[in-house]
């Protein structure tokens, strides 16, 4: 499926982050990056493994502590606010994780519902068995309803994982390598749900990959993470449209190896 044209609010930054440091020891991971997503955006945070993409999505949630710099996150700085404050803010995003994060001993129709009954009180079971049907048919796989997670393929499994986090009507996604370990059918039906769900839940989106093809299919914007900063932001063309021996080897692997 092509990248359909977003409806993005670029007056209205959802996640804004600012002068943002982090080191390891003596390992500086980010060395003071900028950057805005937009309401209803998808930004591709693009670099090698080891670059710090999913550390900036730790600190967006407030799982780090950056050592400088802000993070504003709908309206509230992640590091200056409560405990209480931080869990409500949490509610408002959405976490697809690399490994899909279900629990093994529970059907799909349990995991869905899990994160209903923990964060919706009161809510009835004629509003969890609507919301549960409801985010399987968006991601397509409503036949899986009673099934266990080891009997699903990892496209499958990526999909449940993706509905799990819909089903609290998240304002933004968190993507964190959304097409590792798939095969390549596979990996272009991710893009294409990732896509599918912008459009449909009008959310905006951080999308962690080294995958090009991810990227390509599914970014607005591509945010190039090198040597701890973000050396090149725009399309994927003109991310790409440079001699920087950083970054041509990268396009290189992906589309001409």
């Amino acid at each position: 499926m092509e990248k359909g044209k977003a409806n993005i609010d670029y007056n209205n930054p959802v996640i804004s982050i600012t002068g943002l440091e982090k080191s390891f020891d003596d390992y500086e991971v980010l060395r003071g990056i900028d950057l805005d997503l937009y309401q209803g955006e998808n930004l591709v945070v693009l670099g090698r493994s080891g670059t710090g993409k999913s550390v900036l999505i730790k600190i967006i949630s407030g799982l780090l502590t950056p050592d400088k710099g802000e993070v504003t996150v709908l309206g509230h700085e992640v590091n200056n606010i409560t405990d209480k404050e931080l869990q409500e803010l949490r509610i408002r995003m959405g976490f697809s994780f690399q490994n899909s994060a279900l629990y093994d001993s529970m059907t799909v129709r349990k995991n869905l519902e899990f994160p209903l009954v923990r964060n919706r009180k009161g809510i009835t079971r004629a509003e969890i068995n609507r919301s549960v049907e409801t985010v399987l048919d968006a991601v397509g796989l409503s036949q899986t309803i009673n099934q266990m997670p080891a009997e699903l393929s990892g496209g499958q499994r990526k999909r449940i994982g993706i509905a799990r986090t819909l089903i609290l009507n998240p304002e933004i996604m968190l993507y964190d390598e959304p097409t590792a370990g798939l095969d390549p059918i596979t990996c272009i039906e991710i893009n294409d749900l990732i896509n599918e769900v912008q459009q449909r839940f009008h959310t905006s989106s951080i999308i962690i990959t080294h995958d090009l093809t991810c990227a390509k299919s599914t970014g607005d914007r591509i945010a190039m993470l090198l040597d701890g900063q973000f050396q090149r932001v725009g399309s994927f063309e003109e991310v790409f449209n440079t001699n920087d021996g950083r970054v041509k080897p990268f396009f290189e692997y992906n589309f001409i190896q």
